[in-house]
């Protein structure tokens, strides 16, 4: 297998922001086009003499394939693509993916590198919603001066991370990452997991369990951190019975996905102030392409005081991206060598 001449094609919109960074780690002799990962016609005329593609979810079409409807996936099929031996995601998702619409042998790789980010979103929303931040802050800017200092009925002090528990419903990479930088603040952990494998001694935690432990770490939370995937048994896995126990001063934060967490009950836990606050990062509705304005639930979560809301953001940052243009670049050297891919995602 040849160790130079390997043809790159970049349709991530992300790593083109890294692009010197990410051009500078490929094999000598390499050839990268940049199409507009908007533009599917210029992607695809450029995949046409690809080995690689890196690729977001985008709805590409071939060469030898004529305008037609989109079909929602990341990869059309493979009819003047026969070159292509490796797609790699700028990401962990691979499920825009079509295999079936690529040519035989191609492999499909994925990088991760967000935990780190994560983590710090969710210690940071943490402080931010327990010492009640976004509330002082709106008062402040019409002149209200919400501390005990200055308004007598503010009694009471903010409750701090020392000492809270913070409860984690799932503990893969960004739970247990985000409990490394909890647990600084001097707080307590505890996790359940679908598997319930979790070694609590060896993680710092004061116990672990699985998924049916669920009840008792709602019971105790202070801070509840939703980081599991979105699977049939998961949907809906905090309803209304299941938010109904945490306590009226506790916080919740979810980086796992928005259907994990009852859309209604939810909204009415915080409306109803049962529920202390909340910071979303992971919704019910997305906008269906770049630019377009779409209002994230069917509930006005944006009127309440009591709740971050931020689009899907907390992995998104150059740390995050840096290091996945690394792994991306790494495997394509690999490729090149014919060696052994890292992050390969094998089909179902």
């Amino acid at each position: 297998m040849r160790s130079e001449g390997i043809h790159v094609v970049v349709a991530d919109p992300n790593i083109r922001l890294l692009r010197g960074e990410f051009e500078n780690r490929l094999p000598v002799g390499s050839t990268v086009l940049w199409p507009d990962p908007a533009d599917a016609g210029a992607v695809a005329e450029a995949v046409a003499q690809a080995d690689v593609l890196v690729s977001g979810t985008w709805p590409l079409l071939p060469p030898s394939h004529g305008p037609r409807e989109r079909n929602g996936r990341g990869v059309p099929p493979a009819e003047g693509w026969e070159r292509l031996r490796l797609v790699h995601a700028a990401g962990a998702g691979t499920d825009g993916i079509d295999r079936s619409a690529l040519p035989p042998g191609t492999q499909v790789a994925c990088t991760y590198h967000h935990e780190d980010s994560m983590a710090e979103y969710i210690a940071g929303a943490s402080v931010l919603l327990r010492r009640g931040l976004l509330r002082q802050d709106a008062a402040l800017r019409e002149g209200r001066w919400l501390s005990p200092v200055y308004a007598p009925q503010e009694a009471g002090w903010q409750p701090t991370l020392a000492g809270a528990t913070v409860g984690f419903v799932g503990f893969g990479h960004i739970g247990a990452r985000a409990w490394h930088l909890l647990r600084a603040f001097g707080a307590r952990g505890i996790t359940v997991s679908r598997r319930g494998e979790v070694d609590a001694a060896a993680q710092g935690l004061e116990w672990a369990g699985a998924i049916d432990d669920l009840p008792h770490l709602l019971d105790r939370g202070d801070v509840v951190v939703v980081a599991v995937p979105l699977i049939d048994a998961t949907r809906g896995l905090l309803g209304a019975a299941e938010l109904a126990r945490l306590h009226p001063d506790s916080v919740l934060v979810n980086v796992g996905r928005g259907p994990v967490v009852d859309e209604d009950a939810l909204f009415e836990a915080l409306r109803s102030g049962r529920l202390g606050g909340a910071a979303l990062d992971v919704w019910y509705s997305y906008p269906n392409a770049p630019g377009e304005r779409q209002q994230p639930s069917r509930q006005p979560f944006h009127t309440l005081p009591n709740i971050l809301m931020t689009p899907h953001s907390s992995g998104l940052t150059r740390h995050t991206f840096s290091a996945r243009a690394a792994d991306i670049a790494a495997n394509i050297r690999r490729l090149a060598a014919g060696e052994e891919l890292m992050n390969i995602v094998e089909h179902p």
